[in-house]
This record gives structure tokens, C-alpha cells and sequence, in this order.
């Protein structure tokens, strides 16, 4: 089975990984006459939204078996490929978990801008299309689509300074869905929310789960204090935002997703006899049990059980 599974999605690795660009032209003009929102669902599943997952040079396989053995999953590579419209070099890797997939990246030369600052890659149903709705609905283009081996991408920016990555393959890649869907976590400013909840909620065709105005700040490493928590969900999976006065301790805010899992405790034990560090908790807030922990690599995640 594994090998089967192999073969179908070795080919993928690179396409995951890639953010080349190669303009478009027919992802260049926006339809204005279609409001915010007015578009079709581009999702495809949760299990095609990868976190991207920089690693310090020369760390991919210890953070990739640092992961696995905390949470399991399938690997797939690496290889060593070029993913940028410039030359450069990189590992990559493939990870197919039970909490989520991850594109690992371990560049053996200068990472060129702007990558490196996308959080996630998202499966989209087309392109194109995916493209002008994003820039429709108030995000821009940072990364114009290009093609790549086995398929094309594009970066775009979502107001308050929100990276993603679009993708779509030549032949659709198939992964099994995760355990439990991972949650894409933002924090921005006051000054910041308003546009960007207009923006990403009308292009991901999504809607506000909760929105309390004051979540218990010891989540964030701040007890005693209150932040505003918004819960969002869609075709592209879960997503927090952290709406601060930018005044966290460390890592906060340095971690780009979070992970369920049924037994926090056992969960953490795995991690640090992998070689993972818990760097903050657990603690309970929010009606979750949580903990912010640094794998091989400099990867930092949360981890948590309940909502």
C-alpha cells in the first residue's frame, strides 16, 4: 500500500513545494463586475492545505522524524529540486499526517523573495479563476501563477499581510483526509481585522464560527488579560485569529498552525523524546488544553485538545 501511495504522489512533491512564476495572462484582470464573494467554492479538502514548514539548513530529516514520530504519517521524498523563478536549491518533502500535511523545505542556498513568507498551499479547482476571485475580493497577487512540472501555482496576499499559495495539479492528487483538520493561525492588529475578515471570509466562501471579545490571554502566554478570538471555518479547513495589541511573549505569533490531538500529555511525551521542545504550557484556556512546542528544524506549532 505505502509503495502504491508512493508512486502516485512522489510527483507531487515538487509541485507542492513549488512557488516558480511564470505570469498568466488570463489571471490578470479582475471582473469587476462581480461583488465580493460572488464566485464559486475553490476548495477542494483540508487534506490538500499544507502547511509550509521552513526548516533551518540541514534539518529536514530530523524534524521529519521528529514529526512522525510524534504523530504519525506517511513521508514522501526528499528530493532536491528548484521551486523559485530564480535559481535556488532546496530538499522537499512531503508529509502526510493524522493532524495535517505539511510541505517541508530545507533550501541549501538563499531562500529569494517572497518565499518563505507563504503559510499555507491550498488545492483550488482552477487557477484562474481562484486568482481573480482573490483579487475581487480585496487580495493581491504577490506571486503572478506560473507553471511548474505537473502543474501551476500563484501567492496571494490577504489584507493584514496573509500569505497563501494556490495550486493546482495536471492530475489531481488524492491524500486521505486527517484525523482532525488543522487550524491556520493568524494574529493581527485592531487596525488590520476589519479588512481582512472581508477579504479572506468572501474569497474562502466562509463564516464566522465565534467571535469573543474576550478570550482568556493565558492561550496567548498572558494571564489575567482578555484578547478578541474569532473562529472561522471553510472549504480550506479552521482558522483563529488572534486579534492584539502586539504585545506577546514569545513564540506567539511565530507559529503558523495548530494541531488537535485526543491526549495532550501523551502527545507531548512523544514530542520531547523526539527531540521536540515544549516551550509554553500546557495550560487550559479557552476550552482547550494547549501547548506551544519547537520541533527539529525551528518549526513551532500548538497543540491542543478540545475546541
Amino acid at each position: 500500500m505505502k509503495l502504491r501511495f508512493a508512486r502516485r504522489v512522489v510527483p507531487l512533491v515538487a509541485a507542492v513545494a513549488a512557488l516558480t512564476a511564470v505570469p498568466a495572462a488570463s489571471a490578470t484582470q479582475s471582473n469587476p463586475a462581480k461583488p465580493p464573494g460572488a464566485h464559486q467554492q475553490f476548495a477542494v479538502g483540508p487534506q490538500y492545505d499544507s502547511t509550509h514548514v521552513y526548516v533551518a539548513p540541514g534539518t529536514e530529516q530530523a524534524f521529519v522524524a521528529s514529526w512522525t514520530s510524534t504523530f504519525g504519517g506517511t513521508t514522501i521524498g526528499p528530493v532536491s529540486t528548484q521551486v523559485t523563478p530564480t535559481p535556488s536549491r532546496t530538499l522537499s518533502e512531503l508529509v502526510v499526517s493524522p493532524v495535517g500535511t505539511l510541505s517541508v523545505f530545507d533550501y541549501t542556498t538563499p531562500i529569494p523573495y517572497p518565499f518563505g513568507t507563504e503559510r499555507t498551499g491550498w488545492l483550488v479547482t482552477d487557477l484562474d479563476q481562484a486568482v481573480r476571485a482573490a483579487r475581487a475580493d480585496g487580495a493581491a497577487v504577490t506571486v503572478a501563477p506560473f507553471a511548474d512540472p505537473i502543474g501551476r501555482d500563484a501567492v496571494v496576499q490577504f489584507p493584514g499581510g496573509i500569505n497563501a499559495q494556490l495550486y493546482v495539479h495536471t492530475t489531481p492528487p488524492s491524500y486521505p483526509a486527517p484525523a482532525s483538520v488543522p487550524e491556520n493561525r493568524l494574529y493581527l492588529s485592531p487596525d488590520a481585522v476589519g479588512a481582512f475578515l472581508d477579504s479572506y471570509v468572501a474569497f474562502t466562501r466562509g463564516r464566522i464560527v465565534s467571535d469573543d471579545r474576550k478570550a482568556d490571554g493565558a492561550a496567548l502566554g498572558l494571564p489575567g488579560t482578555t484578547y478578541r478570538l474569532i473562529r472561522l471555518t471553510s472549504g480550506f479547513g479552521t482558522t483563529t485569529v488572534a486579534v492584539t495589541d502586539g504585545h506577546l511573549p514569545h513564540p506567539f505569533g511565530r507559529e503558523l498552525t495548530g494541531y488537535g490531538v485526543t491526549d495532550l500529555g501523551a502527545t507531548l511525551e512523544r514530542a520531547k523524546a523526539a527531540g521536540a521542545s515544549v516551550l509554553w504550557g500546557p495550560v487550559h484556556a479557552g476550552g482547550r488544553d494547549s501547548a506551544m512546542v519547537q520541533f527539529p528544524g525551528g518549526y513551532i506549532a500548538e497543540i491542543h485538545t478540545g475546541r
